[in-house]
């Protein structure tokens, strides 16, 4: 496996195809030439700031060019970045730059006001580095000029690396505080880079300079990947996707909006000649569905003849959105997975263009994944009926940051192979058709029963007049606690609380369905389209 720094290997990319747009972000073009000279600017600036091997350094942005560049020069110093939810409060980012001992922030000017706030609790924040984006007001004192600085700095100069430098991913998941994951860049060149040259029918390089004319050649024949990533750079799965299109060469497509906008993806993809849609689940497909009838209704639909591939990954992906995304885009196969920010994949489920029928969550085991017995490690067979976690073998992360405990529980070692397990409950056919149940930390226990959340959610989606939905658990006398749903409509819907009930007892087992449901304007979602189960359960709480 290439053990080289991320750093290193854009440094070939830029050296051996210095005019190829490595970048687009709305209007905004970014060739390898600027990305990497802006970058080797900012390096010196963090290198000024004591900021080298091994120190972290926090990103509280939008999407933008300089959220790139700031991650390309942290890697140019062998430190690490730290990703920050622009949503968070204070608190929620004085908890992820404290836990990191981040030295360094790279934030825009909107989040001037919470920055100030929370510094006051990082007396280890010494640099801080603000992006003007048009907020009136004072940068905060002491802060530097992110343009000012680029313009005034000398490039530093490229420096001995290596694999082993690490990447910091801090994931919220679903419930209790953000954890950071430590990936090392060898591991992550593994995870992602391998599957993409191997759909491509090419060797994985085994140098920089391999990486760089594989690219070059992929560009000269006009089959290097053009992705159009949905999700927001500050969560890892737009990031790597980001980092997977550069080593093959590709172009990164991203919102310039700060808020999901379904249209202005829809004309990247048209106007880029987008080959590669990445998206996580309904909460991202329903939009851009509702936008191409918008369109076609108008008279001027979209033209989606470009895309080879959808992905998604990090929520389920409806058999209705699949077939509606299938009529528009013809000669797109879906690629749906099962993944986690402590690796994977578990499973996955190809959707090839005008296959019919289309379903939902019907994941096939990759040959690296394996079915855990929860209380004694042991692997389950195949077929055998019982419910356990997923793990799978493979480039995975040195662990969690800071906590040995935990990375000992999601990371083991079976009979000489090391897996991940971060929790997610399942049962595997014979013939490994996998069938998920949700993440064990927020299993619901009813009278003894175990339901997890994801079935039940999928078959309250597949009611005509839901939206979207999340089970969570309420508090029970009697059985201990009761599933709940936390329910939005569709446009129109007047669908009751016992329409629902009885529909999801209809596509699953009775005692899993929900013995409330709990309507509200909307479900929220992270930026990234993960749910929120703890905003889920104050708002079933706050109904009861």
């Amino acid at each position: 496996m290439l053990n080289e720094s991320w750093a290193t290997l854009w440094e070939a990319l830029a050296a051996g195809q210095p005019d190829h747009v490595a970048v687009v972000i709305g209007d905004t073009r970014i060739r390898w030439r600027d990305l990497d000279a802006r970058a080797a600017r900012l390096a010196s600036i963090l290198d000024d700031g004591g900021v080298g091997h091994d120190a972290k350094v926090g990103q509280l942005m939008y999407n933008c060019p300089e959220y790139l560049e700031s991650a390309y020069a942290s890697f140019k110093v062998r430190a690490s970045t730290v990703n920050v939810n622009y949503r968070y409060r204070a608190p929620e980012i004085v908890h992820v730059l404290s836990d990191s001992g981040a030295r360094a922030l790279v934030y825009h000017g909107a989040f001037r006001e919470v920055v100030d706030e929370a510094r006051r609790s990082l007396p280890e924040l010494k640099l801080l580095i603000e992006v003007a984006d048009g907020t009136p007001g004072d940068r905060l004192e002491g802060a530097l000029d992110y343009a000012s600085a680029i313009d005034t700095a000398a490039p530093s100069i490229p420096s001995a690396r290596s694999g082993a430098d690490s990447l910091l991913l801090y994931t919220g998941g679903t419930t209790g505080l953000p954890k950071g994951v430590v990936w090392s860049h060898a591991s992550l060149f593994g995870a992602l880079a391998f599957t993409g040259y191997a759909s491509m029918g090419l060797p994985v390089p085994e140098t920089p300079d391999e990486v760089a004319r594989v690219a070059r050649a992929l560009n000269e024949k006009g089959s290097g990947p053009v992705n159009m990533t949905a999700p927001p750079l500050m969560h890892g799965t737009a990031m790597f996707l980001a980092f997977s299109t550069f080593v093959l060469g590709g172009t990164v497509v991203l919102l310039a909006s700060r808020r999901f906008d379904a249209a202005e993806l829809l004309r990247l993809v048209q106007r880029e000649k987008v080959n590669q849609l990445s998206i996580v689940g309904d909460a991202f497909a329903r939009p851009i569905v509702e936008e191409l009838e918008r369109a076609e209704a108008a008279g001027s639909p979209y033209d989606l003849s470009s895309l080879g591939r959808i992905v998604s990954t990090g929520a389920t992906l409806s058999a209705e959105m699949k077939r509606s995304l299938m009529e528009r885009a013809t000669n797109a196969l879906i690629l749906d997975m099962i993944g986690a920010s402590e690796g994977g994949p578990f499973a996955v489920a190809m959707t090839m263009p005008g296959q019919d029928p289309v379903s939902t969550a019907h994941f096939m085991a990759t040959p690296n994944t394996v079915l855990l017995d929860e209380h004694t490690g042991e692997k389950i067979p195949f077929g055998s009926g019982r419910a356990g976690v997923l793990a799978a073998s493979g480039s995975m992360p040195d662990g969690y940051f800071g906590d040995a405990e935990k990375t000992a529980r999601t990371f083991r070692t079976l009979d000489g192979v090391r897996y991940t397990v971060p929790g997610d409950y399942a049962e595997i056919d014979a013939d490994g058709t996998v069938h998920l149940r949700g993440r064990g930390s927020v299993c619901i226990n009813t009278g003894g029963e175990k339901v997890y959340p994801e079935e039940v959610e999928v078959a309250g989606r597949s009611h005509v007049g839901v939206l979207d939905c999340v089970a969570v658990a309420l508090p029970s006398e009697r059985y201990g606690e009761t599933v709940c749903l936390v329910a939005s409509r569709t446009s129109g819907s007047v669908v009751s609380e016992t329409d629902v009930i009885d529909h999801i007892k209809g596509e699953i087992a009775a005692y899993k369905a929900p013995r409330r449901v709990v309507f509200v304007e909307a479900v929220y979602r992270s930026p990234s389209g993960k749910a929120d189960y703890r905003w889920a359960k104050e708002a079933a709480l706050a109904a009861s």
